[in-house]
């Protein structure tokens, strides 16, 4: 009888850290698509008002239409001269990731 409460048990704890890992991987998956969300919105929105690309949309309509294509939201959107600053989220098991970006020409340009 107590081989079959420490199998048991065994058995638990090895369940409990395999669901636990898995979450714990599936927020750093999404922690990196939100980072990549927001650096591709931000470059998107500095292509667009350096002119760069050619669109009719504005900056930061631009950037939150990459960052929906990318499965994030955008939060906060500023183009300061030819310099994006953008803030993108999107939600795991209920939390938000949230990620920050800037593009723009160097330094001195």
């Amino acid at each position: 009888m107590a081989g079959t409460a420490l199998s048991a048990s065994v058995l638990a704890v090895s369940a409990a850290l395999c669901v636990g890992l898995a979450a714990v991987g599936g927020a750093a998956v999404t922690a990196q698509r939100v980072a990549g969300a927001a650096d591709a919105s931000a470059l998107a929105a500095a292509d667009a008002a350096s002119g760069a690309i050619v669109t009719d949309e504005a900056p930061c309509g631009l950037a939150a239409r990459v960052a929906a294509a990318s499965g994030a939201t955008l939060v906060a959107c500023a183009v300061d001269d030819l310099v994006a600053t953008v803030r993108v989220e999107a939600a795991y098991a209920g939390l938000a990731a949230v990620s920050r970006a800037r593009a723009g020409p160097p330094e001195g340009f």
